[in-house]
């Protein structure tokens, strides 16, 4: 199975040249560190910046430049720096052709919790309502199981919502996962993984095609 940089490989092939992309906190964030150089995309994050690169390596850290998780990051040549409103404007105007989330709970109906456990102190939801409301291409970043080993994959979200019917693809340590129709759609497995195991660790209704090829990393 992947580790969360393999997650972060896989989900780096879907982006596309001259894209807007916006990397929610999390696995995506790792994402940037992965893209071919042949590829020009626009990282945008709604903390105020358009054109972050990957993580700084070690001693080469700015504490006064972060994306919206706090984490300390790099910036392309031409990077812009903008206030909060410019850059929920960018979101809410549909400017971004990708968005990456990380996610506890996804469903069938491509809904998504994302931000609070009832019960556990939490900052705030940050720009993620904004981001599902807005976008138009949505895939998550997550492992297929919690750490008690119940899945993440259901037929109903059993948290608070960020976004009803708003995810289209889901990769994880075991899996490509489309949504449609109301069930998951295994498209690929990760190296290694067997369709039983895929199969075992998905709560909600899995359809799986006669072949099912193993992702390329």
């Amino acid at each position: 199975m992947l580790d969360k940089n393999g997650i972060a490989k896989r989900i780096a092939q879907e982006v596309r040249n001259g894209w807007y992309v916006n990397l929610g906190i999390g696995i995506p964030t790792l994402v940037a560190n992965h893209i071919p150089e042949s590829i020009d995309v626009e990282f945008q994050s709604e903390n105020g910046i358009l054109g972050m690169g990957p993580f700084p390596v070690d001693g080469e850290e700015d504490s006064d430049l972060i994306n919206a998780g706090k984490q300390t990051i790099t910036a392309m040549p031409g990077a812009v720096y903008f206030d909060s409103a410019t850059s929920f404007a960018m979101i809410r105007g549909r400017h971004v052709q990708l968005t990456v989330l990380g996610a506890m709970e996804v469903s069938t109906s491509g809904d998504i919790a994302n931000w609070k456990i009832p019960g556990k102190m939490v900052k705030g939801m940050g720009g993620a309502m904004d981001l599902v409301a807005s976008a138009d291409n949505i895939i998550v970043a997550m492992m297929h199981t919690n750490r008690a080993g119940a899945s993440k994959l259901l037929p109903a979200c059993s948290l608070p919502l960020t976004g009803v019917g708003c995810v289209k693809r889901v990769v994880t340590n075991l899996a490509v996962l489309d949504i449609k129709d109301g069930a998951f759609h295994l498209v690929e497995r990760a190296p290694g993984v067997s369709v039983e195991e895929i199969v075992q660790s998905t709560a909600g209704d899995l359809v799986v095609p006669d072949e099912v090829p193993k992702m390329s990393i």
